[in-house]
């Protein structure tokens, strides 16, 4: 393919955004992180690309200062503006950096996952002047596209466009997505100073060039150039990556706050104790007030702007996990609850019923059931918030607050193993649901299947041993004593309500299994890394609670030889599991958790001993 080069606007001045962008210029809004720049950079990037420029005016200072301590400095050209050039004047500035080959232009403010690559293929195939990146977006509709799909005119009057739903008098209007690839050529419909390249397109048409299309319809597409697309886009990356909470690491103050619903803190912020947090946005160097709560806006240096962010009204989708079945809040008696919708054939639903009853009347805290509706397969239950323990843990903790939380979730834990479990006679569905022999190894055939092979794409050497070492290890793990157990014990189970009261969720797949199960899930947990002192600390508290009530009948030297075969089980089901839900469900943030999953079964294999020769060399070369 030919050179090719890129340019990024950059120099408006943001005014849809104004007054946040007085402090903050709209290329380095911050997304989770990371400015919309860095993006946009890192997209273009993947391209084959010659060189790269950049046109500078409003808060140029900062975004040069952004560039030069960046990845990309050894990659950018900066041009300044002594004033405002326009989309076309800036273009027309860096002719001499752009005009030798073909070219392709991103405004700075555009997060989206279009495809770039293909853009670029559809130009060169085609003899486009220029091809623009285009969707069906009713706010922006302006491009007038003839019959064979090329631009004809611009809806405008004055100098605005004017967004036009389609009619029979113009039946195919389209919105530009500011992106779009241009020919060398192109360059001679712009003059000197400043223009706008939508004019330059019009000279171009007029003179019998093409002006192509690439339809983009269905991609994901954000300009945040106002507070409430920006607002958008920081939530939509916020539910792309199954997160509730974002905490930059220099955040101070975050473990004193309550959260609520979608939270995103900056860096440069320091946060009082007794602020109340929800659906809120704090920029870098946010100024808050302790003690008061805010709601639905994006808060800055001196700086509050408010959402229109409506509530639940009759439902809103809730949840990230890799369940099928869905969760929506809902208003109800003029408070909010949570409406659990499940398939015809899901043989969880009546579980889930039975457990909670059966759980809720043994103490164990779980949400209040409040409906049923067999008929639609659907039930609602209490809304325990947004906050899991997961979340819970993305502020900075103390070892005391640390310890405190952990200490009654491990409270929990002993309830349901042995207190609960006295009463398993109350539950025939749990008390029939047996994690046996058969289980562990449909866990260990679910990891070679959707990991190794699946992820990894990874042969087995000796696979006749090597199941002969996965049977052996189910029937040890087999044989442990057993009692009642969640079988998902993890920190995205366990919510963390008001005054940090633990309660569970997704408790439908409870059995009757090896107690150690669940004390790894908690404590080698792939979503949180615990320090190892601090894991044997909580060991230690659970032994001596089961000892409190249990005395001479719990045993602790063999529960502590439970723990590395209940380890290897479940390390090994969650990989799987990550496998199964990223390749197969199409949820591919389940990824991230892959390294520290793997790294755990690394660990449990280098503590096991001599047992399984093959499964620790196959794991050793994932």
């Amino acid at each position: 393919m030919d050179k090719l080069n890129i340019f990024i606007l950059a120099a408006g001045l943001g005014e849809r955004l104004q007054p946040i962008t007085n402090h903050i210029p709209k290329p380095l809004m911050p997304v989770l992180g990371r400015p919309v720049l860095q993006s946009v950079l890192e997209r273009v990037s993947a391209l084959s690309v010659d060189k790269i420029g950049i046109n500078l005016y409003h808060k140029k200072d900062l975004i040069e200062r952004w560039v030069k301590n960046s990845d990309f400095d050894d990659k950018v050209q900066l041009f300044h503006e002594e004033s405002i050039l326009g989309t076309g004047g800036a273009i027309k500035n860096a002719e001499a950096f752009l005009g030798n080959c073909t070219f392709l232009v991103h405004n700075s403010d555009i997060l989206s996952d279009i495809d770039l690559a293909k853009l670029l293929e559809t130009h060169h195939s085609s003899k486009n002047l220029v091809t623009l990146a285009v969707h069906d977006y009713p706010e922006f509709n302006c491009l007038d596209l003839d019959e064979k799909g090329y631009l004809k005119d611009i809806v405008k009057i004055g100098n605005r466009f004017t967004p036009l739903e389609n009619s029979g008098q113009r039946p195919f209007l389209m919105g530009f997505t500011g992106i779009a690839v241009y020919s060398p050529k192109f360059m001679k419909y712009l003059p000197l100073g400043a223009s706008g390249v939508v004019d330059a397109w019009l000279y171009a048409i007029a003179d019998n060039q093409r002006i192509g299309i690439l339809d983009v319809t269905g991609c994901y597409w954000n300009d945040i150039g106002t507070p409430s697309a920006y607002s958008s886009a920081v939530f939509d990356a916020l539910k792309a990556e199954a997160e509730t909470l974002y905490v930059h690491p220099s955040v101070q103050g975050c473990q004193d706050v309550r959260l609520q619903g979608l939270v995103v803190i900056e860096e440069e912020n320091t946060l009082k104790k007794g602020m109340s947090l929800k659906n809120c946005i704090l920029l870098p160097g946010s100024r808050m007030e302790g003690g008061t709560h805010y709601e639905d806006c994006i808060l800055g240096p001196g700086i509050k702007i408010d959402l229109a962010i409506s509530g639940p009204g009759e439902r809103s989708l809730i949840g990230t996990g890799g369940s099928d079945r869905k969760y929506y809040r809902i208003k109800k008696d003029k408070k909010t609850a949570v409406l659990m919708q499940c398939a015809r054939n899901d043989p969880d639903f009546e579980r889930q019923i039975e457990y909670t009853r059966f759980f809720l009347d043994h103490s164990v805290p779980v949400p209040e059931l409040m409906e049923i509706n067999r008929e639609n397969m659907s039930a609602v239950f209490e809304d325990l918030g947004d906050l899991s323990l997961y979340s819970w843990l993305k502020c900075p903790r103390g070892k005391k607050q640390m310890e405190e939380i952990y200490k009654n979730i491990i409270d929990i834990l002993i309830l349901i193993h042995t207190i609960t479990a006295e009463h398993i006679a109350d539950c025939q569905p749990l008390q029939e649901r047996i994690f046996d022999q058969e289980h562990f190894l449909w866990e260990t055939a679910y990891f070679m299947e959707r990991f190794v092979k699946g992820i990894r794409k990874k042969g087995v050497k000796n696979p006749f041993v090597l199941q002969k070492e996965l049977q052996c290890l189910a029937l040890k793990a087999d044989s442990f004593r057993k009692t009642i157990i969640h079988r998902d014990f993890q920190s995205q189970n366990i919510m963390i309500t008001d005054n940090a009261v633990p309660c569970l969720i997704d408790y439908q797949g409870a059995r009757i299994g090896p107690p150690a199960y669940d004390v790894v899930s908690i404590l080698w947990d792939p979503y949180v890394r615990l320090e190892d002192s601090m894991r044997e600390g909580f060991i230690n508290y659970y032994i001596s609670k089961r000892k409190d009530i249990e005395g001479e009948g719990f045993m602790e030297e063999e529960f502590r030889g439970t723990l590395i075969s209940c380890r290897l089980q479940r390390h090994m089901q969650a990989l799987g599991a990550y496998g199964f839900l990223s390749a197969v469900k199409a949820k591919k943030y389940f990824l991230k958790y892959v390294p520290e999953g793997l790294r755990l079964l690394k660990q449990d294999l280098s503590v096991s001993g001599d047992g399984y020769p093959v499964l620790r060399e196959l794991v050793m070369e994932l």
